[in-house]
């Protein structure tokens, strides 16, 4: 039996819903403000819903179903109103029909049975769509779907590519069975969901336990180690939620990256690099994240081979694990410490730095805050420091400046600002921290 989900605050379909149940439909009514969790409770067949409610309109309520959901609303309208604009209005949203009141039963009813075999032929071809693209077992896109997405998304489309690998998986199978294996891989693609941005990003299972994921418009290293972070954390969780809070398997996740275009466009090219990076971050202890940059994913080509192999560790546990280009980024507590180091140098040595505090007004929108970010990693030395200091803020230390450098950074940075984004306001304050001679 068909569910029609009527939503009604006002009693305007009463009638409606006498109709539609006496043709043998099973009829559910819900105030707006309840529809969008019980739609997901009921999963109802169509919705039927008064255009100018008058709690949340019906275009309101099309517009949250769509985003809570991210699949096709099945709804029809019906309003008393003449005007044709509302009409239009309706179906730009995507409404299967729109039914002017006061409508006779038998016509309502009509519209009704037509919008349900409408539906029925788009979920028909919907599915056979999902059954091309995606992956059985995870419901994330399949190999060869992500790879032609990717090839023509990296073709035209900025942002990371990331290859992310499981380690120590192979344990899992062994030790306590395939069927494991298989809830640990379904719950793994559920955490890879939660760190992209459904409407932007695509993620992807490419083998067994690897995984593919493009973020458009993402440039930011600490972005993609915060993503990796959150990876093991949830992976982790799972595995000892599944598998007891003794499991001892060094179960993780590495990720090798690539920046698109700086590493260029080329899909199968970029793959390559990305999965040169996999391999870093796998020989670095794994359960992180590593970047090709220019030649390879590896840093440091200095002459080493006197140092003791105790210093050589030692070193290596301090050191970056990838030469990254740009200015340092670092979370805000290290920003704190780096400064406050460097204000001791600055008392006790001729030692010149440069604070600049660069700030939005406070209705500014979190995606424009982490493009001025990547702007600052790109546009500043490789020497100089900055730190996302709070949701509107970001502070820059520059080190040891050449005469005019900060002035000369400051202008840099503004001028790139206003290519990118000429209407959004940024304000900048600066101070020269001047050690004694």
């Amino acid at each position: 039996m068909k569910k029609i989900m009527i939503v009604d605050d006002a009693q305007l379909l009463s009638s409606a819903a006498e109709a539609v149940s006496s043709a043998g439909y099973d009829v559910i009514v819900y105030p707006s403000g309840e529809a969008v969790d019980r739609y997901g409770s009921e999963r109802p067949d169509l919705v039927l819903c008064e255009l100018d409610s008058p709690q949340i309109s019906g275009l309101e309520l099309l517009s949250l179903l769509s985003e809570r959901y991210s699949e096709l609303i099945p709804i029809l309208f019906t309003s008393d109103s003449e005007d044709s604009e509302a009409e239009s209005r309706a179906f730009d949203a995507g409404a299967m029909d729109y039914v002017r009141r006061p409508f006779m039963p038998s016509v309502l009813l009509h519209r009704i049975d037509n919008a349900l075999r409408q539906i029925d032929s788009v979920r028909q071809l919907q599915g056979l769509k999902v059954v091309a693209e995606t992956d059985p077992m995870t419901g994330l896109y399949n190999k060869v779907f992500v790879q032609k997405t990717l090839g023509e998304l990296c073709a035209r489309a900025d942002g990371t590519l990331m290859m992310i690998d499981l380690d120590n998986f192979k344990l899992v199978n062994d030790l306590y069975g395939h069927g494991m294996g298989d809830r640990v891989i379904i719950r793994f693609a559920d955490i890879l969901r939660g760190v992209i941005r459904s409407s932007d990003d695509i993620v992807g299972r490419v083998g067994g336990d690897e995984f593919m994921i493009f973020c458009r418009d993402v440039h930011s290293e600490r972005l993609i180690a915060d993503k990796t972070a959150a990876i093991n954390s949830g992976l982790l969780e799972a595995a000892r939620e599944y598998m007891g809070a003794d499991m001892n398997i060094p179960l993780g996740a590495s990720v090798g990256a690539v920046f698109v275009p700086e590493e260029g466009r080329s899909f199968d090219e970029l793959f390559k690099k990305a999965d040169k990076a996999l391999y870093t971050a796998k020989e670095n202890g794994k359960h992180g994240c590593a970047f090709f940059h220019g030649t390879g994913a590896q840093g440091g080509s200095a002459d080493h081979q006197n140092e003791s192999p105790s210093l050589i560790g030692a070193r290596k546990i301090l050191e970056e694990r990838v030469k990254q280009r740009g200015a340092y980024e670092t979370n805000f507590d290290d920003f704190r410490s780096i400064f406050r180091f460097i204000s001791r140098r600055v008392d006790s040595y001729h030692y010149d730095v440069e604070f600049i505090l660069f700030s939005f007004d406070i209705d500014i929108a979190d995606e424009k805050v982490e493009a001025f970010g990547n702007l600052l990693h790109r546009t500043l030395r490789r020497s100089d420091v900055f730190s996302k200091s709070s949701r509107t803020q970001y502070m820059v230390l520059l080190p040891q400046p050449v005469p005019d450098h900060g002035e000369a950074a400051i202008r840099r940075v503004m001028e790139k600002w206003r290519q990118l984004d000429a209407r959004t306001n940024i304000y900048c304050e600066h101070e020269s921290l001047l050690g004694e001679e």
